[in-house]
C-alpha cells in the first residue's frame, strides 16, 4: 500500500522561488543549463531540476553557483533563509542527498538508534512518541521514507558505514519487550555486514567524548567532509573545515572508547540470552 504524502507547500513554494531567480541569474549571464552544470559540477538534468523547485539547492553548490553567475551570495543566501516545514526540514532533504550519495558515514547517537539501523516496529515507536504528536498519514510517510533510505547498508558498493551508540539506546524499552528484542535481533545481523562497524559505548566508561549531542560525519564522493546535527530546536550543516575537524575528533576519540566491534557484537549476545 502506499503512503501519501502530506503537501509541503511553504517549502516548494521557496523552492521555486529560489529556483526562478537562479534561472533569471543564468539567463542574464548568458549560460546555458548545460554551461552552467559544467561550471558548478552538475549535469544539465539537475541544474533544471533545481530551477523548477522539485530538487533542493545544496549550500555548497549554491556558492559555487553565486560565483560563477557574479550574483555577490544571493543564492547561498537564499538557500540559508529557506523556512523549514514539519514534513521536510530543508537541511534535512540536503542531508538526505548527502547520505544517499556518500562514500563514508559515521554516525554518534545517544538518544535513539541511528535511523539507518531501525526496524520498522522500532521507527513507529519513534515516530509515536512525538510531542506533539503525528497524525497516521504523518506516522505512515516518515515510517517508508526513513526505512528507504536503509538501501544504501545492501548495495553492492556501499558506503562505509561506522556507528557509535551510547549504552542506555539499548535499554530503554521504546515500543515494548516484543519490538526491543526484534531490535536487538536486527542490530546483530546488521554487525555482520562487511559494510557496518557497530559499537557501544558503556554506561560504566568513565570517559565519553560525546557529551555534547549526537552528531554525523559526511564524506561526499569528490572527498568533501560535511557534518549534521539535529537537536531539540532543529538540525544544522556544519561545512566549515574547522568545525568538522572538531566533530571528527570527537568521533575518533568516541571509537576508542567505545567497545569494539567484536565486544559490541558480544553485547548483543548476551542481551539477547544468547550466551
Amino acid at each position: 500500500m502506499s503512503a501519501k504524502k502530506p503537501p509541503r507547500p511553504k517549502n516548494q513554494t521557496s523552492m521555486k522561488m529560489l529556483g526562478k531567480q537562479l534561472g533569471a541569474a543564468r539567463r542574464v549571464a548568458g549560460l546555458t543549463q548545460t554551461e552552467l552544470g559544467l561550471r558548478v559540477g552538475l549535469d544539465e538534468q539537475t541544474v533544471a531540476s533545481i530551477e523548477q523547485g522539485r530538487r533542493a539547492l545544496k549550500p555548497d553548490v549554491a556558492a559555487r553557483m553565486d560565483e560563477v553567475l557574479d550574483t555577490k551570495g544571493m543564492l547561498a543566501a537564499g538557500v540559508a533563509n529557506l523556512p523549514d516545514v514539519d514534513q521536510f526540514p530543508m537541511w534535512a532533504e540536503v542531508y538526505m542527498e548527502h547520505e544517499r550519495e556518500a562514500i563514508a558515514l559515521s554516525w554518534y547517537d545517544n538518544a535513539v538508534l541511528p535511523g539507518l539501523l531501525q526496524t520498522e516496529a522500532y521507527v513507529r515507536a519513534v515516530l509515536r512518541n512525538r510531542v506533539p504528536a503525528y497524525d497516521g498519514d504523518e506516522v505512515e510517510t516518515r515510517t517508508v521514507a526513513r526505512l528507504e533510505r536503509q538501501e544504501i547498508l545492501h548495495r553492492r558498493n556501499a558506503p562505509t558505514l561506522s556507528f557509535v551508540v551510547w549504552e542506555p539506546v539499548l535499554l530503554m524499552a521504546l515500543g515494548g519487550p516484543e519490538v526491543r528484542r526484534g531490535q536487538l535481533r536486527h542490530l546483530r545481523e546488521l554487525a555482520e555486514l562487511p559494510c557496518v562497524s557497530l559499537q557501544f559505548l558503556l554506561l560504566s566508561s568513565p570517559y565519553h567524548a560525546g557529551l555534547d549531542g549526537p552528531f554525523i560525519l559526511v564524506e561526499t564522493p569528490d572527498h568533501q567532509h560535511l557534518a549534521y546535527a539535529e537537536s531539540q530546536r532543529g538540525s544544522q550543516w556544519v561545512s566549515d573545515a574547522d568545525e568538522v575537524s572538531r566533530l571528527a575528533r570527537k568521533y575518533a576519540m568516541l571509537r576508542t572508547q567505545a567497545l569494539t566491534t567484536q565486544d559490541s557484537m558480544g553485547l548483543l549476545d548476551r542481551l539477547l540470552g544468547e550466551r
